[in-house]
């Protein structure tokens, strides 16, 4: 079992807010583990039982982690609320904290300088928000066609590719913020959820 403590934190980071169910397992700067799922539907599913697999392949458990991470969107409505109320379950029973990463912030993990970074929201939409980019510093929904004018590289839909995978991003992302007393992991949502019902029943995320 590798030495944690000597090592640095150890940390679970996981994803479902798109077409996929990720995760990564953290240790200081090293990845122990990570993978990738493609799938539209059955995360809830997945989710915990990919975490336990990446657990047992890096030969650690539940009880060795520091803290959590989990992306929070935007993008599938209830693929995001998966993984959020899993990351909350699972700090909550573990007494650790849990850190919520947004997609942007994930999608520019590994850049430096100024840049945009685009989420697909469908109907030839995307979710932009720049980074030293002050007239798009806030996240809002675009035409894809349409984009506002910006100084760096666009990541993420209609972009380049982004420097690491989304699970390794959010961990990453993690051991610089679970020590700063996070609030709770909470969905970020930039737009009302499709009016189809979902294949997965959400799940309810209490108060």
């Amino acid at each position: 079992m590798p030495d944690h403590h000597a090592s640095g934190p150890l940390l679970l980071a996981f994803d479902t807010s798109a077409a996929h169910c990720a995760a990564a397992l953290l240790l200081g700067d090293r990845v122990l583990a990570a993978r990738v799922e493609p799938m539209t539907k059955g995360q809830a599913e997945r989710l915990l039982v990919l975490c336990e697999e990446l657990l047992d392949e890096a030969n650690v458990a539940y009880g060795d982690l520091t803290a959590l991470g989990v992306g929070i969107g935007p993008g599938n409505f209830t693929g995001i609320r998966i993984a959020v109320s899993a990351a909350r379950g699972l700090a909550l029973g573990l007494g650790i904290p849990a850190v919520g990463v947004d997609a942007f912030d994930a999608l520019r993990e590994g850049h430096d300088g100024p840049c945009a970074c685009a989420v697909d929201a469908r109907r030839d939409q995307v979710f932009l928000q720049g980074y030293e980019n002050a007239g798009i510093s806030t996240p809002a929904l675009y035409d894809a066609s349409g984009l506002p004018a910006f100084t760096g590289p666009l990541i993420g839909a209609g972009g380049g590719p982004p420097a690491m995978p989304v699970a390794e991003a959010i961990a990453r992302i993690t051991a610089r913020r679970f020590a700063d007393s996070p609030a709770r992991p909470a969905p970020l949502y930039l737009r009302p959820a499709d009016a189809a019902p979902a294949r997965d029943a959400a799940p309810v995320l209490l108060p």
